[in-house]
């Protein structure tokens, strides 16, 4: 049995209806919405809506035709509060409430499924049957809810976090459901073809993890058209769930305590010079780490702060921790042109402030160890292992260095390419702060049509890894990698849908790759990112085996349908 949702549709129709500050309401008007793109979170949040409609629909044992749904001219007028019970969570860490008449969703952030609350409707979509909605109060609480659990004062505010009311637990299970949900939806792979989601690996810490923030305020109102100075100190922070509307944050939990001082600091620092400012800015806020032999500390003093470390006074607001031979210290930089240096167990990286590195210090040492292990490992879907070692690897999209570095040991040789000439030379120089000769790791500037014309690495005996950025590979960077046919693919993504997306891709064009792995690893725990490493291993000559199931999945209501029992936190 299959349902029929209404016809897909881009448009949303938005009323303002609130009145302004001088008691006027403001007009209403069309927001004409843009075009949802591949692996966006809309895109996301539709599927997730579409399917918990259909499921609803299977449930019943009713086919639902477009002309049976609510009309969208009776749903309850914007800005109007309606109490609902959240009964799922969706990819993009909202709650999900059907309608008394399960023909319409309600999306509703910072709800948990069994959450009974209070929402006041902001939007409808015109073809989609869902209306976006604020969280206004919880009713009754759902079993996974303990509000006892948040320990920020802007959450629920704020558009930073989504999931301090759960337990890390039941955080670690949803995600590994995005994981599925997202091979289901996206891959375009017939099931049999996905292996089953392994667990997600979770973060040592669930808070104080974030080594990099960045704060932002606005200017002041009319400073485009007028240059108009600031008459008060605007609110420096991160955006409003759900507006585009900057709210003033003092602290933020899920920072590093070095990022935190930092942050109460450049507070401080904008506060006295905002007429300097004719214009909103964007604060970096970027945790450096230097090692210091425990014999070179003797004779400081130290303040005991909480969680174990030590702020050091007349050292930039230095905070140490003592690991037994060395002692760290952590600052904040402010400067994005002024280098960070950061470890990952013993290796050493310095990068732009500035520029891109992984957010998260504490999983990486577990998340590059799987990933070295997962590299040259075999298994038994392995089959060309007959053809022996694999001695070389191939880190494209390498940035400065992290996976080229961290994985160099077991192979012969490692090569780094990058289209970006800066990260390449950072990639150099941190070569050479982890002794690694260019005879054993070699960093290319590449451009993107011809990415591996420079390697000469025998395929057979190579592994690639891919850790591209949220909008995923290219199809020409793809169609390079499958002419190209490694023996081992380990793709890293910090996007699982764009994911999920080209390893079908690279499964039905390259023709002898098996998916041999695909698990989550929790960067951002409170949130509802989860990033992921896909293993993909490729066959021997003979495919034909192969040769069914690597059609596009059926994508009928019945074979997309989950059917929902009682409170399933990811269903």
């Amino acid at each position: 049995m299959s349902a029929t949702i209404v016809p897909k549709g881009k448009p949303i129709l938005g009323f303002n209806k609130e009145p302004r500050g001088n008691g006027r309401p403001f007009k209403k008007r069309k927001i004409q919405e843009k075009p949802t793109r591949e692996g966006s979170s809309e895109e996301i949040l539709l599927i997730d809506v579409r399917d918990l409609l259909a499921a609803q629909a299977l449930e019943d044992a009713v086919i639902r035709e477009p002309e049976d749904l609510k009309p969208l001219d009776n749903l309850p007028e914007p800005f109007t509060e309606i109490d609902l019970t959240v009964t799922e969570l969706s990819s993009t860490g909202d709650g999900l409430a059907l309608a008394p008449s399960s023909s319409h969703v309600y999306v509703v952030p910072f709800a948990v499924p069994g959450d009974r609350i209070t929402a006041k409707v902001i939007r409808h979509t015109k073809n989609e049957n869902y209306s976006i909605a604020d969280f206004v109060r919880v009713l009754e609480p759902s079993p996974l809810r303990d509000d006892s659990r948040i320990k920020c004062q802007y959450f629920s505010t704020c558009a930073g976090c989504q999931f301090q009311m759960l337990s890390y637990d039941t955080q670690l299970a949803y995600k590994k459901r995005i994981v599925e949900k997202a091979f289901k939806n996206f891959s375009g792979l017939n099931p049999e073809l996905v292996p089953p989601i392994s667990d997600t690996i979770g973060s040592p810490l669930q808070y104080g993890y974030r080594t990099k923030l960045t704060p932002h305020f606005d200017g002041p109102p009319g400073w485009k058209r007028h240059k108009k100075p600031f008459e008060s100190v605007p609110p420096i922070g991160f955006m409003k769930k759900g507006m585009r509307k900057t709210i003033d944050i003092e602290d933020c939990p899920i920072g590093t305590d070095a990022v935190r001082e930092g942050m109460k600091k450049e507070r401080i620092r904008v506060a006295e010079n905002i007429q300097s400012y004719n214009k909103g800015a964007t604060l970096l806020l970027r945790e450096s780490t230097k090692r210091v032999p425990k014999s070179q500390t003797e004779g400081v003093s130290p303040t005991r702060t909480e969680g174990g470390t030590e702020e050091v006074k007349g050292k930039a607001h230095a905070i140490r921790r003592d690991y037994g031979n060395y002692v760290e210290e952590k600052t904040c930089i402010t400067d994005s042109t002024a280098s960070s240096r950061e470890y990952v167990d013993d290796f050493i990286f310095e990068n732009p402030a500035g520029a891109f590195f992984q957010n998260n210090n504490s999983i990486l040492p577990i998340f590059t160890d799987y990933v070295r292990r997962n590299l040259r490992l075999p298994s038994i879907s392995d089959t060309s292992h007959s053809q022996g070692e694999i001695n070389y690897l191939v880190d494209a999209y390498c940035g400065s260095g992290l996976f080229t570095i961290t994985c160099s040991d077991p192979f012969t040789q490692t090569a780094g390419i990058d289209i970006s000439a800066d990260s390449i030379s950072f990639a150099h120089r941190n070569a050479k702060l982890n002794s690694l000769p260019p005879t054993k790791t070699t960093f290319v500037a590449a451009d993107a049509p011809a990415l591996f014309a420079d390697i000469t690495f025998p395929a057979s005996e190579t592994a690639v890894i891919i850790d591209p950025p949220r909008k995923g590979c290219d199809e020409g960077f793809l169609r390079q990698l499958v002419a190209y046919a490694p023996r081992r693919i380990v793709y890293v993504s910090c996007n699982v849908h764009t994911q999920a997306r080209d390893v079908g891709f690279l499964m039905r064009e390259g023709g002898g790759y098996v998916l041999e792995s695909v698990r989550g690893f929790d960067f951002f725990p409170q949130t509802g990112h989860v990033e992921s490493v896909a293993i993909l291993i490729r066959k021997g000559d003979n495919q034909d085996h192969l040769a069914t199931g690597l059609g596009v999945a059926k994508e009928d209501g019945e074979n997309q349908a989950i059917v929902r029992e009682g409170i399933d936190l990811c269903a």
